[in-house]
């Protein structure tokens, strides 16, 4: 491995992996935990051989233009690649990881916290003690919806969906699918698959996005296609903010066809739409899908190896440009 490359790092890192970093190579950290506007990366990627990223900073084909030819790669603190422009990256022969499988368990463990927290009003419930105005039980009280036995729709069979199907199957649910492939019998595990998420919603009592930003997934759930879902359906969103329409989810939650929503990510996060802070049907967490001290660790693990090979002169094993 090259000595002592130098790294610019992004964001604070966990405690293990910053020690990892400070061991193996000459790193500017950023301890204050700021985000950096573009002038100030680009400032500071003068004196850096690879950056460590978070989603939080953009790499659009502008910024990649002006970045310091000593710059080599971009490891991503982060299985979400939509923040960079990938082809941009290719075209100035710029290595590009990111940190997939890792966090596969903690993001299913967050879509199944939503599902529950949407279904049994868990935000209504937490405000009513918090603000002392629950002074009364009734056989009408709180009542929500159970996800027991019910259909779950899974829009993205990748590595978080396959883990929410399996963590889900505890609840009895039954699981349906739409995927760009179908996947073989032994993943599906009975799930059934649907060619089209036209095909999906109809069946989907709860559905969970598992599915990748991209430009054709942007808006993927609007308005129509919201349309399709079963009167009551709840829908929560672990993915990424620009899959779901926000107005169209607003006034799907606000008429009461959708009996609610579970939202982890948004989109311009975390300047949420105020008319989405104020529905009330909804259960809301601030992007910590990812957020256990063990998988933290581990995606910065799993950064910091795909840079040890890239400064010895090996592929890296996550390298998507």
């Amino acid at each position: 491995m090259s000595e002592r490359a130098a790294i610019l790092v992004t964001r604070k890192l966990p405690e293990a992996v910053e020690a990892r970093l400070k061991r193996d190579y000459r790193v500017h950290l950023n301890p204050e935990d700021v985000l950096y506007p573009a002038r100030k990366l680009l400032a500071l990627s003068r004196n850096a051989d690879a950056i460590l990223a978070c989603h939080t900073e953009h790499f659009d084909a502008e910024v990649i233009a002006q970045l310091p030819e000593r710059v080599r790669a971009i490891a991503n603190f982060s299985v979400g690649v939509d923040h960079v422009d990938l082809e941009a990256a290719r075209a100035r022969g710029l290595i590009v990881t990111n940190t997939p499988d890792v966090l596969a368990d903690a993001t299913a463990e967050v879509a199944i916290l939503l599902m529950l927290g949407a279904a049994r009003r868990a935000s209504e419930g937490e405000r009513l003690v918090r603000s002392g105005e629950w002074n009364s039980w009734s056989p009408a009280f709180m009542v929500g919806t159970q996800m027991t036995g019910k259909r779950l729709g899974i829009l993205g069979m990748g590595r978080v969906g396959q883990v929410t199907a399996r963590r889900a199957r505890g609840f009895d649910m039954r699981i349906h699918y739409h995927n760009r492939q179908r996947l073989p019998a032994e993943l599906e595990a009975g799930a059934t698959f649907h060619e089209s998420v036209e095909d999906l919603l109809p069946h989907c009592d709860f559905l969970a996005v598992h599915c990748p930003s991209t430009p054709e997934t942007q808006d993927l759930i609007n308005a129509k296609r919201l349309a399709l879902l079963p009167d009551g359906a709840i829908l929560v969103n672990v993915a990424r903010g620009n899959v779901v329409d926000e107005h169209a989810l607003i006034t799907a939650l606000a008429s009461g066809r959708l009996r609610a929503a579970g939202l982890d990510v948004y989109k311009n996060e975390p300047d949420i739409l105020p008319a989405l802070r104020a529905v009330t049907n909804t259960f809301l967490l601030p992007h910590i899908g990812s957020a256990t001290r063990e998988t933290r660790d581990a995606m910065g693990f799993r950064a910091l190896d795909n840079l040890d090979a890239i400064f010895s002169g090996a592929e890296p094993g996550d390298r998507v440009a």
